[in-house]
């Protein structure tokens, strides 16, 4: 006899160092031990506790079948009950919501179980607000790319139309290389809106789609270009694939300013995305016209190579363009990679 209660006391010992609220019962769920946290947390004194059911708790408020059945559940098969969620109106503290941990205490008998309680209504609070705050950020977000959208649309028209209406050969050209870049933007940006929400892009829907939006407006039924895409699996920030679409828009638009201007049998663009372990490589090429003179419009450095550029300086990549008489290849590389292709 002396014995066993040695043992209750010096169970009620170790469990009252346990900084956790925390309940030992026995094979018929009623409490042989309670640290003071339990008391503390739950407003409970020991005799309010200790030998009672653990459905007679707190006025009922573990009187729980489902929560019965898992520690029954334990019991039989030495398993583990893990984060069974209980959202309720306690007795003493009001709602709350607490997640309760179980497990068998190995080669014991009578059979003991160990349960855990974790006061989780804060973290939960705290979740709820960053939800709302998320959806009230992509609300936000979504209502802006709406009026970005708009506005460019805005911008391209007028442009257009001051296009129709100037004299001057030279100023009609910049309107309309200024028109194309405001769509180019607005390209950009329209694929970039399906991609809200997300950490990081995925880069081979991202350009395929800007690819075959740029091919189907710019190139049209008059032309015959085919514009082969090989895009390797890539993830990018929004922020780099932002770059890596205007720069991608911007060799689109001149290639197919320059590179064809007159039809050619088998007339194609091929752009590529590829990845290593060290870095990626953009790479667009073209077997057009490529550079035949320092006088063609291909060997001057516009406004689109200027773009290009600084783009890449901003990847911190590098550019390098290979130009003969059987077409060009422009490539962006981040980080080392393999030399080029030659150009189709």
């Amino acid at each position: 006899m002396s014995s066993i209660i040695y043992d209750h006391a010096l169970v009620h010992a170790i469990v009252d160092t346990i900084r956790e609220p925390l309940l030992v019962l026995d094979a018929d769920l009623r409490v042989l031990a309670a640290s003071r946290s339990y008391g503390r947390v739950f407003d409970a004194r020991h005799e309010d506790v200790d030998g009672k059911l653990l459905s007679e708790l707190g006025g009922g408020q573990w009187n729980i079948p489902a929560l019965h059945e898992a520690l029954q559940r334990v019991l039989a098969e030495q398993g583990a009950l893990e984060e069974f969620e209980v959202d309720s109106e306690f007795q003493k503290i009001g709602r709350r919501i607490m997640v309760l941990n179980a497990r068998k205490v190995i080669e014991t008998d009578p059979r003991l179980i160990l349960l855990a309680f974790e006061d989780i209504t804060e973290r939960r609070a705290v979740e709820r607000e960053r939800a709302n705050l998320l959806l009230e950020k992509e609300l936000l977000l979504q209502e802006m790319q709406h009026r970005v959208a708009n506005s460019l649309q805005i911008i391209a028209s007028i442009l257009l139309i001051k296009a129709r209406t100037v004299t001057s050969e030279e100023t009609r050209t910049h309107l309309h290389d200024a028109h194309d870049r405001v769509l180019a933007v607005a390209a950009v940006q329209k694929h970039l809106h399906a991609t809200v929400g997300t950490e990081a892009i995925e880069l081979r829907p991202y350009l395929k789609h800007l690819c075959k939006s740029l091919a189907d407006s710019m190139i049209g039924e008059t032309r015959s270009i085919a514009v082969d895409i090989r895009i390797n699996d890539g993830r990018a920030t929004s922020s780099e694939a932002v770059s890596l679409g205007l720069i991608v828009t911007e060799l689109m638009i001149n290639a197919l300013k320059h590179a064809f201007p007159v039809a050619k049998k088998d007339s194609t663009i091929v752009v590529r995305y590829e990845t290593n372990a060290t870095g990626w490589r953009l790479s667009l090429t073209d077997n057009g016209v490529g550079k035949l003179d320092d006088n063609s419009p291909r060997a001057k450095v516009g406004l689109g190579t200027s773009i290009v550029a600084a783009l890449a300086e901003q990847l911190g990549a590098r550019v390098e363009t290979i130009s003969s008489a059987s077409g060009t290849s422009v490539s962006i590389t981040h980080a080392t990679f393999a030399a080029i292709p030659e150009a189709a």
